[in-house]
């Protein structure tokens, strides 16, 4: 947060694969005198970010713990199973996890799917620990991989392919922040998130909004719409 006598800013944490950058672009039209501070990091450490104050909100993927938080839905992402381009799961548009049951199929510690029990497939030998160390073993031709698309898209490699699973788990982004009465910056955030207008009603006032009481633009009358609709 922002403390008294610094300049202010709004800092948004963000999860491997997750695209803040529309966000960022519209921010910087809207509140030019305001920046906007981007953080990368994984779901855990942005929760602990948002509760101790040093980033205001965050975009991460569900699981989380809500208490104290806010939550709202942005987007539940594709499941794809990573596979090197000559593997016969490439030969179809979309795979099954009964197509995965004789394949190894690689889970490092930083997997972010709820999985309900058991992987689909073989469980490697080893212990993997970051989905980029599993991309690897997988162009290697060690296993497969099974991960969000935003997550495959970012580790991409020209000797890999991906397909999506229909019935696997599906990962869910959300943007959190404290549970607490918004800030100005906040509403103005989450007014972008949620697609509305630099005018909408519920979106702070801009610095060069018309201050109150000053004459609005005159409402178009029925002539101009009825030409409107001879088009």
């Amino acid at each position: 947060m922002t403390e008294p006598g610094e300049t202010p800013s709004f800092r948004l944490g963000y999860v491997p694969g997750a695209t803040p950058g529309k966000w960022a672009r519209i921010w910087a039209e809207r509140r030019p005198d305001v920046p906007l501070e981007l953080l990368g990091a994984t779901t855990d450490e942005l929760v602990d970010r948002i509760r101790d104050g040093a980033v205001d909100a965050g975009v991460v993927r569900l699981p989380i713990d809500r208490a104290g938080l806010h939550a709202i839905p942005l987007y539940t992402e594709t499941t794809v199973a990573v596979a090197p381009k000559e593997h016969v799961l490439t030969a179809v548009d979309e795979a099954a996890l009964v197509d995965l049951a004789d394949e190894i199929v690689l889970r490092p510690q930083d997997d972010t799917l709820p999985w309900p029990g058991d992987l689909p497939g073989h469980a490697p030998a080893f212990e993997v620990a970051t989905t980029a160390e599993a991309i690897e073993l997988v162009a290697a031709g060690v296993g497969l991989l099974v991960l969000p698309l935003s997550l495959a898209r970012l580790h991409h490699r020209r000797d890999l392919a991906h397909r999506p699973v229909i019935d696997a788990p599906r990962s869910s982004v959300v943007l959190t922040w404290p549970d607490a009465e918004n800030t100005e910056l906040m509403e103005e955030f989450i007014g972008i998130v949620r697609g509305r207008t630099a005018n909408s009603s519920r979106t702070p006032g801009r610095r060069d909004d018309p201050p109150s009481g000053a004459p609005t633009p005159a409402k178009r009358g029925p002539t101009r719409r009825r030409a409107a609709r001879r088009r």
